[in-house]
C-alpha cells in the first residue's frame, strides 16, 4: 500500500483564493485542479487540497505547516508574505532552537512555523506538524507510535523528550519527527491552557486504490476515535482523517456520473468502492 497523504484545509468559499496566495509565495507550486467545491493545488512539491465546506469549521494552530530551509533570507521573504493581513504567534527572531523561528497565522487562518534548520535527507520543505495540547497534552508519543504501526514505509526519527530539569513533565515530547509512507511529518505536546483543539478545519487526506486498504486504514483509525460521513472520522486523539478511493477523482470529474456518485457517498460512513461506482455508472 503506497496511498498518498496530505492535508485538507476547510474554507468557507475562499478554497481557490486561498490556493492562488500560496501558490505566489513558494517556488514549485501550482494549482493542480479546481471547482466550486475543492482546489487541489501544490507548494513546493508539496500537495494540499483546499475544500470549500461553509462556515462549520476554522483552521486553528493545533495542525501548522511547518517550513524548514537553510537559508535565512528566503525565510524572511516568506515571513513578510505570509503575515500580511495575518498575526505572529511567535515573532520571527532567534531562539534556543534555532538560529531564527517564527510562527505566523495568515491571513486565512492557516499557522505556519518557519526555521533555520535541517531536514532528514530526501524531505519536502514543508510538513506538517501536530500540536497536543489541553486533554491531549501528553499524548503525542502514543499518537506517533499508532500512526506508523498502521501507515506502510514509516519510520520515527530520534525524539527529544522533557527531561528532569524541565517544567514540563519528564518524558512529554517536545518536538520529533516522523515518517508516514516516506511523508515527513513532526509532532510535540503543547503544555498552558489553549482555546483550540484538533478539529476538522484541518484533516488529512488518505487515498485508496482498494476496498482493502480503505477497510484497513478505517477500522485502525477508528479504533477508540469516531465515524463522521463520507470517508471521515476522527483517530483516538481527535485529529481528523478523510479515507478516500482514489477513482473518486475520476468520478467527480464526469458530469453525468459525478452527481450519482455524490447521492451514494453522502449515504456512506466508510466509502464502499463497488457500491460507488455501481451508484454512479446506473
Amino acid at each position: 500500500m503506497t496511498n498518498p497523504i496530505y492535508p485538507c484545509l476547510w474554507f468557507d468559499g475562499q478554497a481557490k483564493e486561498a490556493a492562488t496566495f500560496y501558490c505566489s509565495i513558494f517556488e514549485n507550486s501550482r494549482i493542480t485542479s479546481d471547482n466550486a467545491m475543492v482546489a487541489n493545488f501544490e507548494i513546493g512539491g508539496f500537495k494540499v487540497m483546499g475544500l470549500n465546506g461553509g462556515p462549520a469549521y476554522s483552521i486553528n494552530p493545533a495542525i501548522s505547516l511547518f517550513y524548514t530551509t537553510t537559508d535565512g533570507d528566503e525565510l524572511q521573504v516568506i515571513w513578510n508574505k505570509l503575515i500580511e493581513g495575518g498575526s505572529a504567534l511567535m515573532p520571527l527572531d532567534k531562539y534556543p532552537w534555532s538560529e531564527k523561528y517564527g510562527w505566523v497565522k495568515d491571513k486565512f487562518g492557516l499557522t505556519w512555523q518557519l526555521m533555520i534548520g535541517s531536514l532528514p535527507d530526501g524531505s519536502l520543505k514543508i510538513n506538517p506538524s501536530l500540536l497536543f495540547v489541553n486533554q491531549q497534552f501528553g499524548n503525542a508519543e502514543s499518537a506517533i507510535n499508532l500512526y506508523t504501526s498502521i501507515f506502510p514505509d514509516s519510520k520515527i526519527h530520534p525524539l527529544q523528550r522533557y527531561g528532569p530539569d524541565s517544567p514540563q513533565p519528564e518524558g512529554y515530547l517536545q518536538f520529533g519527527h516522523f515518517e508516514l509512507n516516506h511523508d515527513l511529518f513532526s509532532a510535540m505536546d503543547g503544555p498552558g491552557n489553549h482555546d483550540f483543539d484538533f478539529n476538522e478545519g484541518l484533516s488529512f487526506v488518505v487515498n485508496c486504490d482498494t476496498q482493502e486498504e480503505i477497510d484497513h486504514y478505517w477500522y485502525k483509525l477508528t479504533e477508540g476515535g469516531t465515524e463522521g460521513r463520507c470517508g471521515w472520522l476522527k483517530d483516538p486523539f481527535g485529529v481528523s482523517w478523510q479515507i478516500v478511493p482514489s477513482v473518486l477523482s475520476k468520478l467527480m470529474s464526469d458530469p453525468n456520473k459525478a452527481p450519482k456518485a455524490v447521492g451514494a457517498f453522502m449515504k456512506m460512513n466508510k466509502f464502499d468502492i463497488q457500491e460507488l461506482i455501481d451508484a454512479a455508472e446506473s
